[in-house]
């Protein structure tokens, strides 16, 4: 059904549906003929060590391409030799750049009027005494359990890199990945506000789109194997702890973590003995060296254990119920913070932790979740976006240096003088 261009185009004006010409304005080029209906390259004029400028060389039918309609979306022939993406697909993508966010807006709607209702009744002069009470000490204390929190994440990054055999300095990681890190936890959808940052910061290095979509991937597997390692130990040692939000037998809980463990360590044997990729459905595990998942599996706990301190230096002995019961309702939290897609965790961390601590007093959980918010969030976040704005500039600074190297060179001679 092959189709000249200006009918093609007809057709999409009656259909309604966007012109796939727009949408891949840009054919893919293949030297020597390719068929009737696809453009290809003039190797004798197109700097293959012929002579003349570029040029194009196309057939009669410049941009005509076989097309067939599957469930009401105009996509390319399976056999056509252009390759485009589906016209549904893009439509999807652009519905859901819409859907997440207000996803994101709506779980902080909720989570504020769920935390107004379990704060009822507290007044703001009780959390700001709260906040008097924590002393000097715990601040500091506080303060160092940040610094901690963001060396390891910076080990993320650093392991990553050498999965993908691009060593960088441990500078320059640990600026990109502190940056990465202070956007994404307050913009929210981690994962993807974070690859923003990361393609600016590591394409500047040479890496490519592919290595640094691995590298993101790989920061976020090892985000998943501390989470399970520590909610691991947790629900082995105090499995008690599930009964605090969920009614849940408390032997279950326990099997529920040893279950954890041993996917942790099935993980460190198949990385040990180089076992084959694991396949479930269109997810692929690849085993990574052992010292690389050994790293993996210290640095995602040593992340989570010091953002859970800021929270436990900050509460009073009298509200504080040990460090094990905070790092649980810390990863419980956090959690579903981030399944949220609520910027920051905005009021589902609050809620969540509040919840699972009945037997403390909510103004000086409260005062120690807005600690955790100023260290781990806020002064990182204006750090990081100072950051940005240096990094920025500097490209930016590049760029206009290499263009008007560019434009001098290309300035044409100077005007002969006349005699």
């Amino acid at each position: 059904l092959s189709r000249s261009a200006s009918a093609d185009h007809a057709l999409h004006r009656k259909s309604g549906l966007p012109d796939l010409r727009i949408l891949n304005a840009e054919p893919r080029l293949e030297p020597g003929s390719v068929g009737e209906g696809t453009p290809h390259l003039d190797k004798s004029r197109a700097g293959f060590g012929g002579e003349g400028p570029h040029h194009l060389k196309q057939h009669p039918f410049p941009l005509a391409y076989p097309l067939r309609v599957v469930q009401g979306c105009r996509r390319p022939d399976t056999a056509a030799s252009l390759s485009l993406p589906p016209i549904c697909r893009i439509q999807m993508k652009r519905v859901l750049d819409f859907i997440w966010p207000v996803i994101g807006l709506a779980a902080v709607a909720f989570s504020f009027w769920l935390l107004v209702r379990e704060l009822r009744g507290l007044s703001a002069s009780d959390i700001w005494f709260s906040l008097k009470a924590i002393p000097p000490h715990a601040f500091l204390m506080a303060l160092g359990s940040t610094l901690v929190a963001y060396a390891a994440l910076a080990w993320y990054d650093r392991i990553a890199l050498l999965h993908l055999g691009k060593p960088l300095s441990w500078i320059f990681i640990s600026l990109t990945s502190f940056t990465t890190y202070a956007l994404s936890h307050n913009i929210g959808m981690s994962v993807f506000s974070g690859a923003i940052v990361r393609y600016r910061a590591y394409s500047s290095k040479g890496l490519t789109v592919s290595e640094i979509a691995l590298l993101v991937a790989f920061c976020s597997f090892t985000f998943f194997l501390g989470t399970a390692t520590l909610m691991g130990i947790v629900l082995t040692v105090e499995p008690e702890i599930i009964t605090r939000l969920f009614e849940v037998p408390t032997h279950l809980a326990r099997w529920a973590g040893i279950g954890m463990l041993a996917v942790i360590a099935l993980y460190l044997i198949g990385s040990a003995l180089n076992l084959r990729p694991l396949v479930i459905g269109k997810f692929k595990l690849v085993y990574p060296n052992l010292q690389i998942s050994l790293r993996q599996i210290l640095a995602g706990p040593i992340e989570l254990v010091g953002a859970a301190g800021i929270i436990y230096f900050a509460l009073p002995e009298s509200a504080n119920p040990g460090f094990l019961i905070v790092l649980g309702v810390f990863l419980a939290s956090f959690s579903a913070a981030l399944l949220s897609h609520a910027p920051g965790g905005l009021g589902v961390l609050e809620y969540v932790f509040i919840k699972a601590m009945p037997g403390s007093d909510h103004a000086q959980v409260l005062a120690a979740l807005i600690v955790f918010r100023l260290f781990y969030l806020i002064l990182p976040l204006a750090f990081g976006i100072v950051v940005v704005v240096v990094f920025e500039r500097g490209r930016l600074a590049e760029a206009l240096r290499v263009k008007t190297g560019l434009a001098r060179l290309d300035l044409p001679p100077d005007p002969p003088t006349p005699a």
